[in-house]
């Protein structure tokens, strides 16, 4: 009975308004799926080799390809005991480094690690930094989610 009183129904609105729910609602199911550290991405990211050692530093470019701002909180990796953020200043020609506890990144923008400047502390290595290794990694947003990432082991910065 529901199947002949729908049949000679005009379907045309129900169908309108399905398509206006799925439009509206198709942003903001694939932000909430992919979320801000979907957008984060560490390009050329690497670490210089050497034999074992306490500490390292990483490099790289750090990207949010969000269309918002997103704000790293942490870094980690199973490769080392622990990663933090970190930079490194000149002022009346003393170097000073300072731990950084939250890395805003606007919509759009970047971060650039770099020898003298922003960069990752790693310490406590699990192994030696062979080149040509690839290390883990990932960086913790202030939302709780993890973006990940990978430092190549190279005797020098990447070529662009």
């Amino acid at each position: 009975m529901w199947l002949a009183i729908i049949a000679g129904m005009d379907l045309r609105p129900f169908r309108m308004a399905v398509l206006t729910l799925v439009a509206l609602a198709a942003p903001a199911l694939c932000a909430s799926s992919v979320g801000p550290a979907g957008c984060l991405r560490l390009e050329a990211g690497w670490a210089r080799a050497m034999p074992a050692m306490s500490m390292a530093a990483g490099y790289g470019v750090l990207r949010n390809r969000c269309r918002y701002p997103v704000v790293v909180v942490a870094a980690r990796s199973p490769d080392f005991g622990e990663v933090t953020l970190h930079e490194s200043t000149q002022k009346d020609g003393i170097s000073r480094m300072r731990e950084i506890g939250r890395l805003p990144l606007a919509a759009g923008g970047e971060a650039v690690f770099r020898p003298g400047g922003l960069h990752l502390m790693l310490m406590r290595a699990t192994g030696g930094l062979t080149e040509g290794a690839r290390l883990r990694l990932s960086f913790e947003l202030e939302d709780g989610s993890q973006a990940p990432a990978e430092l190549r082991v190279a005797r020098s910065a990447p070529q662009p």
